[in-house]
This record gives structure tokens, C-alpha cells and sequence, in this order.
């Protein structure tokens, strides 16, 4: 049986998704980190009895700053069996500290079709850029931002008078289903 730990910055409908996905079978989401106090996601925990911890990232954002939140994540992570690292709209650049440290058991879902459209607003560019299939992206994470190695990708057409809104929610609809089918996949060849 694997453990699982979700790393989140938002809401946490990604979370969520995992979570009960992963319920009831041989794997488990068993934490959720968050690196900011009142996120929707640690709501989400608690509703579903997933522990949850906070790891604030201190101001300045410098290497120095990240790599410490980082180690303190690490230590969480360790002592709590981890097996697998799954970034849901964790709103932060790694350290190559921490991918180094869990390579191989890091994914990321990534809310365009990669390698178009990497970074923060993903569902924004790849609307803006007229591109003809929208869609989302399961990778490895490495030490670029959204440029591991693409573990699986969906995709819908667009349509005339598709709306950003529109696009929003299927893109999401997308994460909630792919996401899920391949962490358990990854998840059944880490045995």
C-alpha cells in the first residue's frame, strides 16, 4: 500500500479528487501540505480526514527561503512514509533540493497541453493563443517549470463561441478524471 502526500496552494478540487479516488483502495492519500493558511484545500482535509500541514513559505522568496520550507516539507514527508509527491495547483517553483530528493516520485498536473503554455496560467495562455484542442497534462516534475517528461495528456476541441469560463470548466473536468487514472497507475508500478 502506497502513501500519498498532495502538495496544494488553492481550493483543492484536485485534492479532492485524489483523495476519493484513492479511498477505500490499496493506496492512500495520507497528507496534505499547503503553503498558505487558509486555503480552501485544508478545509477540504478536514471534511475528509486527510491531516493536513502548513508550510509557509517566509517572504523574499529567495533560494535560501524556499530550500528551508522545503526541508521542513521533507522531514514531514519522510517521517510519514511518503511513497509519492503529487503536486494539485501547488503554486510554487521547486528547488532542485527537493526534486532531486523525491525524483521519480513527483508528479504535477498541468492545466494546458505541454510543452505549449507552461507556467502559472496555463488555462489563459492556451485560451488566448487560439490553439485548436485545449486540454491538460500529467508529467514527471524536474528542475524546469513544466517541462518533466509527460506522462499522460487529454484534450477536447474547441468550439466556436467557447467561452474562457466555458474552457475553465472542462479543463478542470479533465484534471478530475485523468489525474486519479494515472496516479493510480503510477502508484500500482512503484510496487
Amino acid at each position: 500500500m502506497a502513501r500519498v502526500a498532495v502538495l496544494a496552494s488553492g481550493s483543492g478540487s484536485n485534492f479532492e479528487a485524489l483523495a476519493k479516488a484513492l479511498n477505500g483502495g490499496p493506496h492512500s492519500v495520507a497528507l496534505l501540505v499547503c503553503d498558505k493558511t487558509g486555503a480552501g484545500c485544508l478545509d477540504r482535509a478536514a471534511r475528509l480526514g486527510v491531516k493536513s500541514l502548513v508550510v509557509a513559505y517566509a517572504k523574499g522568496g529567495t533560494p535560501e527561503v524556499r530550500q528551508e520550507a522545503e526541508r521542513t516539507m521533507t522531514t514531514v514527508l519522510e517521517s510519514s512514509g511518503i511513497d509519492l509527491v503529487v503536486l494539485a495547483g501547488f503554486m510554487r517553483v521547486l528547488t532542485p533540493l527537493f526534486v532531486n530528493r523525491w525524483k521519480g516520485r513527483l508528479i504535477n498536473i498541468h492545466p494546458a497541453l505541454l510543452p505549449r503554455h507552461p507556467g502559472a496560467h496555463g488555462i489563459a495562455d492556451s485560451f488566448a493563443s487560439k490553439d485548436a484542442e485545449l486540454g491538460v497534462t500529467v508529467h514527471w516534475v524536474d528542475e524546469g517549470v513544466d517541462t518533466g517528461a509527460v506522462l499522460a495528456q487529454r484534450s477536447f476541441p474547441r468550439t466556436p463561441g467557447l467561452t474562457l469560463e466555458e474552457a475553465e470548466s472542462h479543463i478542470h473536468s479533465l484534471e478530475h478524471e485523468l489525474y486519479p487514472q494515472v496516479v493510480l497507475s503510477v502508484l500500482d508500478g512503484l510496487g
